[in-house]
């Protein structure tokens, strides 16, 4: 997959996989396929120039988003832990993203 290109990301792929200097983590995103699809582009724009991997697992199910803290759609959990709800600007995930890597 091409990272110099803004693109949906999908089950299983890796942002920024050829870097494996860089940090990995896990990323889910829950949701509906049409809110998810949007948010995964909006991602992979917003962070791919970022010194980071990011591997992406979707889950549409309601339920399970329920029972995992999840109380808005789209919502991104970053390593177990709610990163990002709704549909956020790319100026805003880039600057949430930064803050992370200051960890």
């Amino acid at each position: 997959m091409n990272t110099d290109v803004c693109h949906e990301m999908h089950e299983g792929e890796m942002l920024n996989a050829t870097h494996t200097e860089w940090p990995c983590h896990t990323a889910i995103l829950y949701g509906d396929r049409i809110s998810t699809a949007k948010f995964s582009k909006r991602l992979s724009c917003a962070i791919r120039h970022l010194p980071l991997r990011l591997l992406f697992h979707f889950e549409y199910d309601t339920l399970k988003a329920i029972e995992a803290g999840v109380t808005t759609a789209p919502s991104l959990k970053v390593d177990d832990t709610l990163f990002l709800e709704g549909l956020l600007q790319a100026e805003e995930i880039t600057a949430t993203f930064e803050a992370l890597l200051k960890r």
